[in-house]
């Protein structure tokens, strides 16, 4: 009897160690799982896509507060964290890009804002008419609002030259209205908002380093309505372009 339940312990300690061996390697291959797929996100987010969210009015009607879009962080090139420096570019800021940048004032702040005028251009502002090497350039995404006082209501918007036109003629002249001319420096993108009555930008604080670029805007992958508490539905899943918008 006594070698018998010798035997039967031994047996169950094995089975017993087993098991334990299959926890740990269970519990192991969870852990790994789980390190890899944190790396794999933390790779994605510092070099491919990052997600923002909007929360001014100074790019309305284009991007409302409340919308969450992506960011493409490798179109103008890989950063190298804290070197400023690239790999593999594809290409600089173009003229109509929307771009994330950090924001020359405070660098813990990420901005996001229409480049109108890259590195050599001259530009100037006429009477809130753009000029981009002394030719007026279209300007469709410029929008005005026509006898409001918020700049976060998103109603009577006009757009364009026609926006241009209307918002001169609509009441005295408001800071930004005329500036320049000034020369782009190399390396340098000048950049303003949509809500161009109501945008702090590079005509307040000057032009952004290339280096200083994160990515170019191009989805709108979520949009909730704050003050409504209801979901955009038909702004999910659309491309950053410009323009009035609707339902």
């Amino acid at each position: 009897m006594v070698a018998g339940s010798r035997r039967n312990a031994q047996v169950a300690e094995r089975a017993s160690a087993r098991g334990g061996a299959r926890v740990k390697s269970t519990l192991r291959e969870y852990a790994e799982a789980l390190a890899v797929a944190l790396l794999l996100a933390l790779f994605i987010r510092t070099f491919v896509v990052q997600a923002f969210k909007i929360p001014s009015g100074s790019m309305l009607p284009t991007l409302k507060i409340g919308d969450h879009i992506l960011v493409n962080k490798f179109i103008y090139g890989i950063r190298i964290p804290f070197t400023g420096k690239r790999l593999l570019q594809f290409h600089a800021p173009q003229r109509g890009d929307v771009i994330v940048f950090v924001y020359p004032v405070d660098p813990g702040k990420d901005f996001i804002k229409r480049v109108v005028a890259v590195g050599g251009d001259t530009l100037e502002v006429r009477n809130k008419r753009l000029y981009v090497n002394g030719e007026p350039v279209a300007d469709p995404c410029a929008c005005f609002q026509l006898g409001l006082a918020s700049d976060v209501e998103d109603r009577g918007w006009v757009c364009g030259q026609k926006g241009m036109a209307s918002a001169a003629a609509a009441g005295p002249a408001r800071q930004g209205d005329n500036f320049g001319p000034v020369v782009v420096p190399p390396g340098h993108v000048f950049v303003m908002g949509d809500n161009r009555d109501r945008s702090y930008d590079s005509r307040f604080w000057g032009p952004v380093k290339l280096e200083n670029v994160k990515g170019k805007a191009f989805i709108i992958y979520w949009s909730w309505d704050g003050n409504d508490h209801w979901v955009r539905w038909w702004r999910l899943g659309r491309t950053i372009k410009c323009g009035v918008d609707a339902p």
